[in-house]
């Protein structure tokens, strides 16, 4: 698969990527401004985490590696683990973040499921 096609076959899952890691990068910012900080820890690692996760993938597709499905699969899991943990906090930007993690979670595993068959 070329570059263009990896760019348009992968769009929607490469903007849900991109906006999960905006939402776990403003989630952890917000969550080291709560009161109890200490309680945010899982959180804010798990943020962290998915951001990275969520660049690494939607770079993979934009540029059409061999391993985009892979990541994307790992992407799935690690957003998963970010939204339930997310999910547990009151906080908007935790529960914005929850549904970033959610929404990504869903593109990443159409993504991974689809991409054996065009590979």
């Amino acid at each position: 698969m070329g570059i263009q096609d990896a760019m348009h076959r992968w769009a929607d899952c490469i903007a849900a990527c991109n906006a999960c890691a905006v939402a776990c990068h403003h989630c952890a910012a917000a969550c080291l401004q709560e009161p109890d900080v200490k309680s945010m820890a899982r959180c804010i690692a798990l943020d962290m985490d998915c951001a990275q996760i969520c660049q690494l993938a939607a770079a993979f597709m934009a540029g059409g590696s061999e391993h985009a499905a892979e990541t994307c699969r790992l992407c799935a899991r690690i957003c998963r683990s970010c939204g339930d943990e997310c999910g547990q906090h009151e906080a908007d930007h935790c529960q914005q973040c929850a549904e970033a993690c959610r929404h990504c979670a869903e593109a990443c595993e159409r993504m991974a499921n689809t991409a054996g068959a065009v590979a």
